[in-house]
Formats: C-alpha cells, structure tokens, sequence
C-alpha cells in the first residue's frame, strides 16, 4: 500500500547556481540530453533506454576492446561519437575514453574502485560527470579535471536537471545537486538515509564511502540506493528506489528538486507496492505521468506518479536483471535474466497487454529501442557464447543476428551512437561495438 511521507523543505542557500528565467508560461527547460548520442545511463532523463536515430538492420561487427576488469554499467556516448565507460581493474586505469570509428583510446584516468558503480554521463560540450568512492568529478573531452566535489558515499550515475545542473544520489542514500560549471552545490545535502548524530554516542564508526558498493547489482540492504533516478525535466519530480535501514524491501520513492531562486528538495511520496523491492531504475512514461518499474519477482508494475497509487502489474515470467526499455508511446521492452526471455508490453491505461512474446530465445543484456521501429537485445548464441539480435519492436521478428566474438556470460547495457552505432560492454569487461 502507499504510504504517504510528510512533506519538508530544507532551508537551503542557492550557491553560484545556474538557473534559467522562466516565463508567462512556466520556467524553461534545459534538456542537456536532447544534444545527441546516448549521454547517460539510460540515454535520457525519464530512463527511457530509447535513441531518436533510425538504428541500422543490418549491422556488422566493428571493434572491441578488453578493459581489464568487470563492467558493471553501460558505455555513454557523446554527441560526437566520444565513448566513456567505466571497469574494475586492479591497477591503472578504470575510466576510460575511446574513439568511435577506430576503437583508440583517447585517454584513460585512475579513479577510485568505487568509479565502477558509476556511468559517465555527458553534456553537449563532451564534459564527462562520473562518481567514485567519497566524491563526483567533471572532465572535459581531453580528460582534464575540471572540478572534483566531496560527498558522502559513491554517486551513482547522474542525471540533469531541468534548470541544467547535475543530480545524484550515492549508494548510502545522499542526494546532491550540484553546478555543472565548477562543482559547488546548488542546495545542502540531502540525506535519507540520516548520518549518526550524538545520540547514538561518541565513537560511532563513520561510513565508509565504498560500504555496500557490490550489493547493489542485487539490490541488497547495505545498498540503501541501488539505481539512478528518473527526473521529469518539466516538474522537477524524480524517483528512485531506496532500501532504508531496517526495512523489509526497497521503496519506490518519489521527490522533487524545486529550482528556481531558493531551490529546495521535498519528499512526495513513497511506496511500497513492488514486491520483493528492485534492484533496477524506474523508467517515465514520455508524459510524466506514469512510472514503470519492475519487481525482484519478476513482475512489471505501472505507478501514478502523482499518488504512487499502483496503475497495473503484469507477470512477465522472469525476474528482470535491469530496467525496461520504454518507448514514447508506451512500448515496454524488459531486460533479460538469467532465464529471461524477449518480450514488448503495451500500456493500455489501466492494465498492459502482451504485443509479442520471443521464448525461443535466452535474452542476456538490457534491450534498446530506436526510431524506425528497430530494437537491439543480447541472446544467448550458440552454447555460451553471446550476440546481438536486430529485431522489428512492433513484431518481434529477427532481422539480423551477430555474434559478438568470445563474449560469455551476461552484458550490462545497451547503448545507441548518434550515427546508429551499437555498443554492449560485457560484465566480464570488454566493450563490443557493431555499426
């Protein structure tokens, strides 16, 4: 049932923030993202894990590269084709940046091993935001620090606002909004997870910044925060889901960034409808009106944003090991699992029908949507071996099928270049690019 959380605003200062003047109409929006490419976890601010490029039928195996160590999230893509993604490797590098056409490494940074729970995410000028253990950096394109900013825990993947300032929320539940231009914070901390006081004595351990880093693939209780949020630009509404201490399962969470002269962060609502919590993050509806999110039991839910009032669930058979796909007119693509199959759900207001339905198939990756009605998904190839499936997403049918050269196990992404391109790091770590 929903349970509705008292509302409260932090009396917070604006610090050298960046704020667009509104109008007769209502405040204007930035929406970094709409620069091109696939600059964020989820390409977008809603977590659609949808590209406007019309995606190529029929692509071919371009390039891949070792990263010497697991990957735990997708490859972001600027608007000119500079890809960034992140490894655990157990020395040198582990934030690296290459060259679309080619595969070169244009630089690489040494960050700490925290940086693996983070996806770079990136602006239309190619400044790369990325966590690591106890802070948030910026880089530019050549891989110079532009500014680094102190926080408690390790920021997840990021996302713009709405005012063009960067939101995140570390793994131990810290939610921070800080200016793009040089890092300071636009609004004090904002903790859900509250720090220790002296209440609880004198000698209480602080935290430390990389606590519960692994349980978040899982969704596990050291990791109050396990996803990134999805933010309407328009409203300021954001949602995530949040395993607070002591509680049964993770919340879906709704709260809301203000902006503005005297911007504040309130709480809206929080519910606790998703059976089992989720590990991965809440995707919008293109109209903001709905959240989507799927449960670690294997069911997807629909949730009025509003109210947090449960719209639909449907069983989809199989616990999803990441988010949806979801298209702006409300095509439901679910990730795959370890017995997971392809299959498109249709939101029909107040249930969701089955479009098409793909067992033949072992679906091992996170699916991507592109215009053209043309979707992307890893399967299962041969006995362990692993490709990517072209597929028609009103259908189902396969148009095009290519292996993805000694790749096993499972990939943790699916991301869409700004000339169509096709990259899938695998969880094993290396990067494949297909164009």
């Amino acid at each position: 049932m929903r349970r509705v959380l008292r509302s409260s605003v932090l009396a917070l200062a604006t610090i050298s923030t960046v704020v667009l003047s509104g109008c007769s109409s209502g405040p204007q929006v930035d929406d970094i993202f709409s620069a091109g490419g696939w600059p964020g976890m989820h390409a977008d601010a809603r977590n659609s894990d949808t590209s406007p490029v019309t995606g190529s039928r029929d692509l071919s195996f371009a390039w891949s590269r070792p990263l010497g160590g697991p990957v735990a999230n997708y490859a972001s893509v600027a608007a000119s084709g500079q890809i960034f993604v992140t490894a655990r490797t157990e020395k040198g590098c582990n934030l690296f940046s290459y060259q679309m056409d080619s595969g070169r490494k244009r630089w690489c940074r040494q960050l700490a091993p925290g940086v693996v729970a983070s996806t770079p995410v990136v602006d239309g000028a190619a400044n790369v935001y990325v966590g690591e253990d106890g802070a948030i950096n910026s880089f530019n394109e050549y891989g110079q620090l532009r500014w680094r900013t102190p926080v408690v825990g390790t920021p997840l993947s990021a996302q713009f606002t709405g005012d063009g300032n960067l939101l995140f929320i570390t793994q131990l539940g810290q939610i921070n909004i800080v200016n793009t231009q040089n890092g300071q914070k636009v609004v004090a901390p904002y903790d859900l997870v509250p720090p220790p006081s002296l209440a609880d004595g004198a000698n209480v351990d602080i935290l430390p910044d990389d606590k519960g880093l692994r349980g978040c693939f899982f969704g596990a209780p050291d990791c109050p925060v396990a996803n990134m949020p999805a933010i309407d630009l328009e409203s300021g509404k954001f949602y995530f889901t949040l395993f607070a201490p002591g509680a049964p399962q993770a919340e879906l969470v709704a709260m809301k960034y203000s902006g503005g002269d005297n911007p504040a962060i309130t709480h809206e609502w929080s519910s606790d409808t998703l059976p089992g919590g989720s590990a991965s993050s809440p995707d919008l509806s293109a109209d903001g009106s709905v959240v989507y999110a799927n449960d670690n039991w294997g069911t997807m839910w629909a949730i009025d944003s509003a109210t947090g009032d449960a719209k639909w669930s449907y069983d989809i058979g199989y616990a999803a090991a990441g988010s949806p796909s979801t298209s702006a007119d409300g095509l439901i693509i679910p990730a795959g699992g370890p017995d997971g199959h392809l299959l498109a759900l249709q939101d029909k207001g107040d249930h969701a029908e089955l479009v098409w339905e793909r067992k033949d198939l072992l679906q091992l990756g996170v699916p991507a949507q592109t215009a053209g009605s043309t979707g992307y998904a890893v399967v299962r190839d041969g006995t362990d071996g692993l490709a990517i499936l072209t597929f028609d997403t009103g259908t189902g049918e396969t148009l095009d099928q290519d292996t993805l050269p000694g790749a096993k196990g499972f990939t943790v992404g699916t991301s869409v270049g700004p000339k169509g391109e096709v990259l899938t790091p695998t969880l094993l770590g290396e990067l494949f690019v297909l164009r």
